[in-house]
């Protein structure tokens, strides 16, 4: 059995049949899936959607893309979604500059402003980052709250950089960009301790090979869980086992 530690179920994209991707992850062996808030709406969304749906948890967040819409009021709100108990984690949080919808100084401050939440909350954090390492990694250490508990999603850093998440006590996850030919992160695969390992989807985005052109959904994990064991060189039930066991303990699913 496999959790899908990140995928956006609230989206619009599966507004005809949220309950169906639901129940064909369950069939393909995802015993649980994240639902992830990237603003106020989607958090709320998806935080309902996770009470009706024992299988789907839900986090709250304010994706840096939303960084200079997000409100005080807003923020609060975040905060008070994270007492339900279905609601396990604050994200997606961060820094991303490959767009710069935001800019950067607003994206600190609320990246700033949602770990100080998770530390009050004591919930992990999923942080994105993207093309934005560098201040990622200094906000984090400015906060001065290591070691964290929490997950670099979708990770696209160096190996480097890879080796100070680890230090700063978060998890590392990956996604359907793993089976991609031109990834170029099979070093970092390799590298990541089996406790400290997660696996996800991202869905809709990232659908792996061979699905490629097709909305991605948590089915698709075996996918990437196969593709991940072979560069480990393991069997794909060890890091089965392994990342449902990580993803358990670090979300508090049970």
């Amino acid at each position: 059995m496999l959790v899908d530690t990140h995928a956006h179920l609230s989206g619009e994209e599966f507004e005809g049949d949220r309950d169906a991707v639901v129940r064909r992850a369950q069939e393909a062996g995802v015993e649980a899936i994240i639902d992830v808030g990237t603003d106020l709406q989607s958090s709320v969304s998806a935080g309902g959607f996770a009470e009706r749906q024992p299988a789907v948890f839900a986090s709250a967040g304010i994706h840096p893309h939303e960084a200079s819409k997000a409100s005080a009021g807003d923020l609060e709100r975040i905060e008070s979604l994270l007492d339900s108990p279905k609601t396990v984690a604050v994200g997606e949080i961060g820094l991303d500059y490959h767009y710069s919808f935001s800019p950067h100084d607003a994206q600190k401050t609320v990246f700033q402003r949602q770990i100080e939440i998770g530390l009050r909350k004591k919930k992990p954090l999923i942080v994105h980052v993207r093309e934005a390492m560098p201040d990622a990694l200094a906000v984090l250490r400015s906060a001065d709250a290591a070691p964290y508990r929490g997950v670099f999603h979708c990770y696209g850093g160096t190996l480097g950089e890879a080796e100070e998440v680890l230090a700063l006590g978060f998890h590392i996850s990956f996604t359907g960009v793993v089976t991609f030919r031109n990834y170029a992160g099979m070093d970092i695969v390799r590298s990541v301790p089996a406790g400290r390992l997660l696996l996800e989807t991202d869905a809709p985005y990232m659908t792996p090979v061979p699905l490629r052109g097709r909305r991605n959904e948590p089915a698709f994990i075996m996918n990437t869980l196969q593709r991940i064991a072979d560069m480990r060189g393991e069997t794909a039930e060890s890091v089965a086992a392994s990342t449902t066991r990580n993803a358990r303990a670090l979300f508090g699913l049970g």
